[in-house]
């Protein structure tokens, strides 16, 4: 029968995905509903269209679910380099960019790399830089944080300048 899935699932399988269709991730929960869709009858393209994706990528599932199973449907930690430029240029940018605002020199993203180069023996793209000055800011005593309350400056009025009494 041409057109028509061959995909089986035990009771606790079934369970499996119905559990998996509530994730967080909304991939796997996709992943899964759509097993949970062919099971019932619906063809690769009506699924496709219900989860706006190809019919290839639905019948890649069904075949991720005949091989393993509802772990096969579950995301998997993406394999990948080691951060090394964004490690060394973290570290060079945060000895940079330590001291107080008034005594540093202005670094444009530029010049950082330039420095970068120069200090770690790491090119970096203005992109990845930034992405990585962005990542050691929201960490927390990084780059681009707050100051403490008593390092704050408040603007002094010029003479001459402002209300007299």
């Amino acid at each position: 029968m041409a057109g028509r899935a061959r995909v089986v699932s035990t009771a606790a399988q079934l369970a499996g995905l119905q559990e998996l269709a509530r994730s967080d991730r909304r991939d796997e929960a996709d992943r899964a509903r759509a097993i949970v869709l062919s099971l019932n009858g619906w063809t690769s393209g009506q699924i496709a269209r219900a989860f706006g994706v190809t019919p290839d990528s639905v019948r890649r599932w069904r075949s991720w679910f005949a091989q393993a199973g509802v772990d096969g449907l579950r995301a998997s930690e993406r394999a990948g380099h080691d951060g090394v430029k964004s490690e060394a240029a973290a570290t060079v940018a945060a000895s940079l960019l330590t001291p107080p605002i008034a005594d540093r020199a202005n670094w444009t993203l530029p010049r950082l790399q330039a420095e970068i180069q120069r200090r770690a023996e790491v090119s970096i793209s203005k992109s990845q830089l930034s992405k990585t000055l962005k990542k050691t800011a929201t960490a927390g005593g990084g780059p681009g944080t707050a100051l403490p309350d008593d390092k704050i400056r408040t603007p002094s009025i010029a003479p001459g300048c402002g209300s007299s009494s």
